[in-house]
């Protein structure tokens, strides 16, 4: 049985969902609130957990914030609205597996647990780029990017990535380390924004028996394990303070130390980071170390968004068809022209891994071979054939959507942390929260 725990606060759509995994041989415990689902979670373990993006107490971030503070091995599914859709990308980076939209579809829901709880099992096992699943674009800025990666792959420098969730930061690093002579090493990728503070000196260093609660046997770092590799930290920035001191003298005396131990271990690692946060600001407002970034930034690449990309949208289309028609086993060989009009203008906040999961999506929906509308997101739909209209003459109408833009922005860069929204905008957080109230933003 898969230990399933429901968090939503729509009650006929929870029992709808339970009853409907129940009959795929899932043992589920429900709850509608956040602090009855966290009390749950510390009594009892659970193989998945399925929570909606809005709760009557929170949203599903507190779950996710939890669980990996905990640092539970529970794949996490959140399910959201699609005006939500830039929040559940965003939720990606707090270690939740997928999002999926609703309303929910149940075949769609089914590939996606199913995908998730393979991921769990071989979260430990490192595996090389699988070519099949990625496609080079052919537009201006993808030759620019991949001529940067060719010209700095070579050498050990430092290499930061950034770009926006989705983007396929993880590529990137697997791609330079591939083009590397360390290619026939080890590549450890961790993600930083998956690790409790508490043990993220552990994970990266390693320890020793009886070096803390719980510390049971002596535990190899990833930089050991990377030895003669490249260690790849995604988003990097949100190591703490203390970590990141660590972390900066491995880098510079290229030992390390694992916790509880007086022993120092030569490593030879090469470092790549990645990071969609704003790494200056992050050091402006003194949680992130300028020493550490200047050792980390020898070489910066800046991955394009894809609606910046829109000779290689096509290409990926085509691309991601072709991969869902294999998994699936399904036979869409075109989208008609109505639905595809609809792709090439949507804009694509989740990037790559929103346009896979649409396309997917449309694949499994379509039982013939031309893919329409139908098979689309009703609110994507909406969203591009529906845009807002302001009056270009009402001034106020356009400062307040300007506005509106700023704050949502700030939020996001800030992950939702109002003090630091509040700063970005140089307001104080009294008038940051009258404006959340007065344009509905949660």
């Amino acid at each position: 049985m898969i230990k399933t725990l429901i968090i939503e606060d729509d009650i006929s759509f929870s029992e709808l969902l339970t009853g409907f995994l129940e009959r795929y041989n899932h043992d589920v415990i429900s709850s509608a609130k956040i602090q009855p689902a966290l009390k749950i979670l510390s009594e009892k373990s659970f193989d998945l957990i399925l929570v909606d993006y809005r709760l009557p107490d929170g949203t599903g971030l507190e779950i996710l914030k939890a669980v990996r503070e905990k640092n539970l091995n529970i794949p996490i599914i959140m399910m959201t609205s699609f005006n939500d859709v830039r929040t559940a990308v965003k939720s990606i980076q707090l270690g939740a597996f997928d999002y999926i939209i609703k309303p929910v579809n149940p075949d769609e829901l089914l590939l996606t647990i199913k995908k998730s709880l393979d991921k769990k099992e071989d979260k430990n096992v490192d595996t090389k780029i699988n070519e099949t699943n990625f496609i080079r674009g052919n537009s201006f800025v993808a030759k620019k990017l991949y001529q940067h990666i060719a010209l700095v792959a070579p050498t050990d420098m430092s290499v930061i990535i950034q770009g926006e969730s989705g983007t396929g930061k993880e590529y990137a690093a697997r791609t330079l380390h591939n083009e590397s002579k360390r290619s026939k090493k080890p590549f450890i990728s961790i993600d930083c924004g998956a690790l409790s503070k508490d043990l993220a000196a552990s994970e990266l260093f390693g320890h020793v028996k009886g070096a803390f609660t719980g510390a049971l046997n002596d535990k190899k770092g990833q930089f050991e394990v990377a030895n003669g590799g490249t260690l790849f930290l995604d988003e990097v920035g949100n190591l703490n303070y203390e970590v990141q001191v660590k972390l900066l003298r491995t880098l510079q005396e290229r030992v390390v130390q694992p916790l509880g131990s007086t022993k120092q271990i030569a490593v030879d690692v090469r470092i790549i980071t990645a990071t969609n946060d704003d790494l200056n600001l992050s050091i402006k407002l003194g949680e992130f170390r300028e020493d550490l970034y200047h050792r980390l930034n020898q070489f910066k690449i800046q991955l394009p968004a894809l609606r910046d990309r829109d000779d290689d949208l096509k290409l990926f289309i085509a691309h991601f068809i072709k991969v869902a028609n294999k998994e699936l086993d399904r036979n869409v060989k075109e989208i008609d022209k109505d639905a595809k009009k609809i792709l090439l203008n949507y804009d694509w906040p989740g990037n790559l891994r929103e346009l896979n999961n649409v396309i997917k999506r449309m694949v499994l929906l379509t039982s013939g071979e031309l893919a329409d509308v139908d098979a689309l997101p009703e609110e994507m739909v909406f969203s591009v054939n529906q845009p807002a209209k302001i009056s270009g003459s009402d001034l106020k109408a356009n400062n307040e959507i300007n506005e509106k833009v700023l704050i949502i922005e700030a939020l996001t860069k800030s992950k939702y942390n109002k003090s630091k929204a509040a700063k970005m905008l140089n307001i104080d957080r009294k008038t940051l929260y009258a404006k959340l109230e007065r344009y509905g933003i949660e």
